[in-house]
């Protein structure tokens, strides 16, 4: 049998994108099902989406109430950049941790066959976090409908706490989180006669101006964060295209849209001054993650004799375990990982250590007493 530090190894080297984790899903499956042989125990394995898969322990037939534990199972498009040597050699990455999520949830299904838990229990593998929102599909494929969950948990490694850390908050951990691209249309012309143009840059640079000084409710925050933009093909011709990419975090979505309503309010003005033309494309949508009061008490009460727990309060992070926060009682938490210098998540530097994997299944093994 694989231990969670070798499956951990195992999948860092081969890190796969969102609703690509077709080798992910196999290994996941295969070591799984070697567990429950080699502890004699039944489990059932539910494929619902073509990755991801949800491991279903049952050994109380007579009851139906079930606990949900989720892992991400997605990697990023970032070149690792550490000295690892289990690091990955196809050019994506585990640089969010998901690596150590599924290790500490195949960890804590070890522990759970092995010590034949009376306890009706799901383990969610879940696809495409990093902007799938393979939580929301997860959903929609009606398998979490077969089973009547009563709870769910889910944490994230982050080196903004030290090592062994727990940081978690009775209300919104997670900050909703929306994609949007907007397109500028315009129309060429040469440098020297820009009034045969319009310039699909400068509205851009004109809509970011007008951002800046957007005050739409100053005490409940909001930010539009700009990743990428793209204007222009020659130095001496006035660019017909512009476009930026970009997400916005707040705390609701509700608040968000109004938001946006907002931004296309200042497009809508730029165009008719200026005459150029606009499109706005909105991405994955990922729900604020809101920890049930409940939980979050009785998560402190069993935690707080074997673990550093802070409030920590709302992260502007995204994460699409809102969706399930949504429709079940939830709770989410931070486990700390730092050592020694933070790097942050999505670096190509980041790399928690092996022995994070034991203290994450102690949490979550606490969980279940």
């Amino acid at each position: 049998m694989l231990n969670a530090v070798e499956l951990r190894h195992i999948l860092h080297q081969n890190p796969e994108l969102g609703f690509q984790e077709i080798k992910t899903t196999a290994m996941l499956k295969k070591y799984i099902s070697n567990l429950a042989e080699a502890y004699e125990v039944d489990i059932k394995i539910h494929t619902p989406l073509k990755t991801g898969l949800i491991i279903e322990h049952s050994p109380l037939e007579n009851e139906n109430e079930y606990i949900l534990f989720r892992a991400d199972i997605d990697a990023l498009p970032i070149k690792e950049e550490t000295n690892a040597i289990f690091k990955s050699y196809n050019g994506n990455m585990h640089a969010c941790g998901h690596d150590v999520h599924m290790a500490i949830l195949y960890g804590l299904i070890d522990y759970v066959l092995k010590e034949k838990i009376q306890k009706n229990i799901l383990f969610l593998f879940q696809p495409a976090e990093e902007g799938g929102g393979g939580a929301l599909k997860i959903i929609e494929s009606g398998i979490l409908d077969k089973f009547n969950i009563k709870r769910a948990y889910a944490l994230h490694v982050t080196d903004e706490y030290e090592k062994g850390i727990i940081a978690t908050t009775e209300s919104i951990l997670f900050a909703s989180a929306v994609e949007i691209d907007i397109e500028f249309f315009g129309k060429k012309s040469h440098i020297a006669f820009p009034q045969d143009g319009i310039n699909a840059f400068n509205a851009l640079r004109t809509f970011l101006d007008n951002v800046d000084r957007l005050n739409l409710n100053p005490v409940e925050p909001i930010l539009f964060g700009i990743g990428k933009i793209k204007s222009g093909d020659v130095r001496n011709v006035i660019p017909s295209y512009a476009k930026i990419e970009g997400s916005i975090r707040s705390l609701s979505l509700e608040y968000t849209d109004k938001y946006i309503k907002k931004l296309e309010e200042i497009l809508k003005s730029i165009k008719q001054s200026m005459g150029i033309n606009y499109k706005i494309t909105i991405g994955s949508r990922y729900k604020e993650v809101i920890n049930n009061k409940k939980l979050y008490k009785d998560f402190i009460e069993k935690v707080s004799d074997d673990f550093k727990v802070i409030d920590c309060g709302y992260k502007m992070t995204g994460e699409d375990f809102g969706f399930i926060a949504e429709k079940y009682p939830s709770l989410m938490f931070w486990l700390g990982t730092r050592t020694n210098k933070r790097v942050g998540l999505h670096s190509p530097l980041f790399l928690p250590d092996d022995n994070i994997i034991e203290i994450g299944i102690k949490a979550f093994q606490k969980i279940l007493v």
